[in-house]
């Protein structure tokens, strides 16, 4: 079950405030917030910064060794 649909279910059928969530929870009362105010469609989206894989640092050097 996604946290957003049990945070959701909790507020309007179990008729919990927003602290009482987060404690049960165990996430921010921001959080909560947020999640509870925000559209129904609207999934949060965790962004992660690209790395770079450990081939991609030595890729020059690597595929001009191999002599193809």
């Amino acid at each position: 079950m996604d946290m957003i649909g049990r945070i959701r279910r909790l507020h309007t059928r179990d008729k919990l405030s927003e602290r009482e969530i987060a404690r049960k929870t165990g996430l921010s009362r921001n959080t909560v917030s947020k999640w509870l105010h925000a559209s129904v469609n609207e999934t949060p989206k965790y962004r992660r910064e690209p790395r770079p894989n450990k081939l991609s640092v030595n890729r020059p050097g690597f595929f001009g060794d191999l002599n193809l």
